[in-house]
C-alpha cells in the first residue's frame, strides 16, 4: 500500500517554494531564460483549489473557482522545443528591453531593473497607468539595435553583452511596445480574474470566459506566441460551447485550457473530437491523451510505503 504525504507544515512549504525556485533556476542552464510558473505550481498546488501564483518572493494564494463550469485540457498536437529555438528568449528580451526603456524614461534605476513587474513595482502606480506609460513612451515600430542604444545611451557591444542572452545578440529588431503592453494587460487580466472568483457575481463564469478569450487575442497577436494550430483549435473550442478558451504554457504549440458549462460539456468534447482531431491521422492517433477534463489537484508530494 502506498500512502501520499502532503507537503503541509510552515517548514515543508519553505522546502516546496526552494525545490521551486532551484528548478527554475536549473532551465536556465540550458539557455532558456524561463521563469518560474510551472515549477512554482508543481511544488505549491493544493487539491481543489487553484493558486495566484507571485514572485520576489515567491507565493501562492488560493483561488475557489466558481461553480458551474470546468476546465478542460486539449492539446494541438504541435511541439516547440523552448531550448532549440530563440523565440522564447527573444521574448524575455523584449520585455526586458522595455522595462530597461520605461524605466530610464521614469527615472527610475534601469541598469538595476530587469522585468516589467519591477518598473511596476518601482513606479508605484497601477497597472492601468503603467499601460499608459506603455503608450506614451513606446512606439508600435520595431526597434533597431541602434535605436535601443541610443535611447539608454549605451554602445552595441554594452547591449550584446551586457542586456541581451547569447542566442538574440544576432536578432536586428525587437517588438518592445507590443511585449510591454500584453505584460500588463496580462497582470491585470490576472488580478481581475482573481476578483470575480472572490466576489463570485452571477455570470461569474461568462466574466472569466472573457477575460481568458481576451488573453489569447493578446497572446496571438502582441506577444505573438501562439502557432495556427492553437487559434484553431481556441476557434473550435469556443463554437463547441467554451466560454473561454486560451493557449497554456509557452506556446507556439502545446495545449490550450477551455472553460465550458458543466451541462455543454459532452457535447463540446465530441465536437472537438470530431472537428480538430478526427480531421488529422496523426491527431486522431493521439486524441485520448491529448482531450481531457480537469480540476485543481495537489502538487509534489511524498510517496510512502505502509
Amino acid at each position: 500500500m502506498v500512502q501520499v504525504i502532503q507537503f503541509t507544515c510552515i517548514s515543508s512549504f519553505i522546502f516546496q517554494v526552494e525545490l521551486a525556485e532551484i528548478c527554475a533556476s536549473c532551465e536556465r542552464y540550458i539557455g532558456t531564460e524561463g521563469g518560474g510558473m510551472d515549477q512554482s505550481i508543481s511544488f505549491l498546488a493544493e487539491q481543489g483549489t487553484a493558486k495566484l501564483i507571485e514572485f520576489n518572493p515567491l507565493r501562492a494564494t488560493d483561488v475557489q473557482l466558481p461553480d458551474g463550469a470546468v476546465f478542460v485540457i486539449a492539446n494541438c498536437c504541435v511541439e516547440m522545443n523552448k531550448a532549440a529555438t530563440s523565440h522564447f528568449n527573444i521574448r524575455v528580451m523584449e520585455c526586458r528591453l522595455a522595462a530597461k526603456l520605461l524605466s530610464k524614461a521614469n527615472g527610475l534605476d534601469w541598469k538595476r531593473l530587469l522585468k516589467l513587474g519591477d518598473v511596476h513595482k518601482e513606479a508605484g502606480v497601477t497597472l492601468e497607468e503603467m499601460l499608459a506609460t506603455v503608450e506614451e513612451l513606446l512606439h508600435p515600430e520595431p526597434y533597431s539595435q541602434q535605436e535601443i542604444c541610443q535611447c539608454l545611451g549605451i554602445t552595441q557591444e554594452e547591449l550584446c553583452t551586457g542586456i541581451l542572452s547569447q542566442n538574440t545578440q544576432d536578432v536586428t529588431t525587437f517588438k518592445l511596445y507590443q511585449r510591454a503592453k500584453h505584460v500588463y494587460s496580462e497582470a491585470a487580466r490576472v488580478l481581475e480574474f482573481k476578483d470575480i472568483c472572490d466576489q463570485t457575481p452571477a455570470k461569474a463564469v461568462q466574466l472569466l470566459g472573457e477575460l481568458m478569450n481576451q488573453s489569447h487575442v493578446s497572446c496571438r497577436d502582441m506577444y505573438e506566441c501562439s502557432c495556427p494550430e492553437l487559434d484553431q483549435l481556441v476557434d473550435i473550442c469556443l463554437q463547441s460551447g467554451a466560454v473561454g478558451s486560451r493557449l497554456t504554457g509557452a506556446g507556439w504549440g502545446g495545449c490550450t485550457v477551455s472553460m465550458v458549462p458543466n451541462d455543454k460539456l459532452d457535447s463540446f468534447l465530441s465536437n472537438v473530437r470530431e472537428s480538430y482531431y478526427k480531421t488529422d491521422a496523426r491527431r486522431a492517433a493521439l486524441e485520448t491523451q491529448s482531450l481531457f477534463v480537469t480540476k485543481p489537484g495537489g502538487g509534489a508530494a511524498v510517496l510512502l510505503e505502509v
